[in-house]
């Protein structure tokens, strides 16, 4: 494979897998230059600056996985939230600042491996499956057995929660895991997934990707540098269309997602794209079937399409499905309000089952 070919895979790989956009570097440019003109009122929202209690949390194959707890340890149960793929657990902002505000709420925020401020994992341990594992490592070194908890996830967080149930449904079963929130994600049928791109495109980039990721491991630097400039090229023809669905998006909210992706190497980013697209977890629905569960799905979301998360919801008994217009993958950042109140819905859900048993 020559270098400009390379160069221009390595592109698509930096930036466009991170969420299903094309290059985000240009959706600052195009975004930030048709806001100049309008108020932005995320301009002063601090981002990346909410923290919380530090752990870290110690992997199966000794990968640290870095944790922040937010809240009262005896509250009666934990909220547990897993981001997605090239983000990390600040895309969570709006939820762990509202969520926080009443002071009775135990939250856990967690990096998965490779991302944020976790460790680095080998190449064969870049799977969906090992961050179920991470999941189970992180439940059982922050939430005391006897404390119910309530896994919300977006994108390949939610496949992690589904990886967690495959591996573990006694936990499902027993009562420990109490609910489920699933944002933006898939249960499968991701093989065909272009991440944005334009069809033609999209197979000649999961076709390249497997030697893509050998020459990474082998020059990174040289390869993120270049590719990643020309992705931004690439980036202010389809960012708009592919991140975000309201046109109205806040300008500050592009730009911070765009460090965090800027944020995951490359590498990271390409050594993770395969398992995403052999993610395949319908059976493992079955294991949290009638538990409390919220599906929340974009009607613009290119990635893992509304369609993905209706699949989910039907499989669910006891499901409360949202529906956000005009929104893309990230409906969390997006329309944060919308996103934020179901997630109290479900909260107040498992408060009532839990006064139920208690008073039964």
């Amino acid at each position: 494979m020559n270098k400009k070919r390379i160069g221009l895979i390595g592109a698509a790989v930096g930036t466009s897998a991170a969420i299903g956009v094309g290059a985000v570097v240009a959706a600052r440019r195009y975004a930030v230059g048709r806001a100049r003109l309008a108020p932005d009122p995320d301009a002063g929202e601090p981002f990346g600056e909410l923290r919380g209690r530090p752990l870290t949390v110690e992997a199966t194959d000794g990968v640290p996985l870095h944790v922040e707890i937010d809240g009262p340890d005896d509250a009666p149960f934990t909220i547990v939230f897993c981001h997605g793929y090239a983000l990390n657990q600040d895309c969570w902002h709006y939820q762990r600042r509202d969520l926080g505000r009443d002071g009775d709420l135990r939250m856990v925020f967690w990096d998965q491996r490779s991302h944020g401020r976790s460790g680095r994992s080998d190449l064969t341990h870049a799977t969906v499956d090992q961050c179920g594992a991470d999941l189970f490592a992180v439940l059982e070194a922050t939430v005391d057995p006897d404390t119910p908890v309530v896994l919300v996830g977006h994108s390949m967080g939610g496949m992690t929660i589904m990886a967690l149930a495959d591996a573990h449904p006694e936990l499902f079963e027993s009562g420990r895991i109490a609910a489920v929130g699933l944002i933006n994600t898939s249960s499968g049928e991701l093989a065909e997934l272009t991440l944005g791109l334009p069809m033609a495109f999209g197979k000649v980039f999961k076709a390249t990707l497997p030697r893509v990721t050998r020459t990474l491991g082998g020059k990174p630097a040289e390869l993120i540098d270049r590719g990643r400039r020309v992705g931004a090229d690439v980036a202010f023809m389809v960012t708009r269309r592919i991140a975000f669905g309201d046109k109205n998006v806040s300008p500050t909210v592009v730009d911070f997602l765009e460090q965090m992706i800027r944020a995951t190497p490359i590498d990271v980013i390409a050594a993770f794209y395969p398992t995403l697209a052999a993610h395949d977890k319908l059976a493992a629905l079955e294991v949290f079937a009638d538990l409390p569960a919220l599906v929340v799905v974009a009607d613009e979301d290119r990635l893992t399409p509304a369609a993905h998360g209706r699949a989910i919801a039907n499989a669910l008994n006891d499901v409360e499905l949202v529906e956000v217009a005009e929104a893309g993958h990230v409906s969390m950042m997006e329309h944060p309000e919308i996103v934020t109140q179901a997630l109290v819905r479900l909260i107040d859900r498992v408060r009532r089952v839990e006064e139920e048993e208690r008073s039964a």
